[in-house]
């Protein structure tokens, strides 16, 4: 079992949800905010778990890349409801808010300066396995 050390011996990742985005919220978003904090301690758990838990370092790396992934796709989501919203002539905020905080968790993720790295090589790994295909090659 890999016990979690990442780079740079990090125990464990740390994210938070910015004051500037709980800053951002009307008024009355209090649940919203609940809302995110509990994300982002679910998320915050979920990929310590994938860190300790996995056998290796490179499992563990990409179980993080996994989740980023997820992240992006999330944050992408949330883009695309700021512009239905805005078609309907409905206020966006909540979306934008959520959108934001998927990208700052995606920053929070990469401002690990060894484990970005890591991230950067694993999704590198990826493109080359999945996109470069010999000419003939049936496999």
């Amino acid at each position: 079992m890999f016990l979690g050390r990442l780079p740079n011996s990090m125990d464990e990742l740390s994210l938070g949800v910015p004051r500037q985005i709980l800053d951002s919220l009307p008024d009355d978003g209090d649940d919203a905010a609940q809302d995110m904090q509990t994300a982002v301690a679910a998320w915050e758990k979920r990929l310590n778990e994938i860190v300790t838990d996995a056998p290796t370092e490179d499992q563990a790396i990409s179980g993080v890349v996994d989740a980023l992934d997820r992240l992006e796709s999330r944050r992408e989501q949330y883009d695309d409801f700021v512009a239905e919203l805005r078609a309907w002539g409905q206020s966006p905020i909540y979306a934008i808010a959520w959108r934001n905080l998927y990208a700052d968790l995606i920053a929070q993720l990469y401002d690990h300066e060894e484990l970005a790295n890591q991230i950067d090589r694993e999704r590198n790994a990826r493109l080359v396995a999945d996109g470069i295909r010999i000419e003939g090659d049936d496999d």
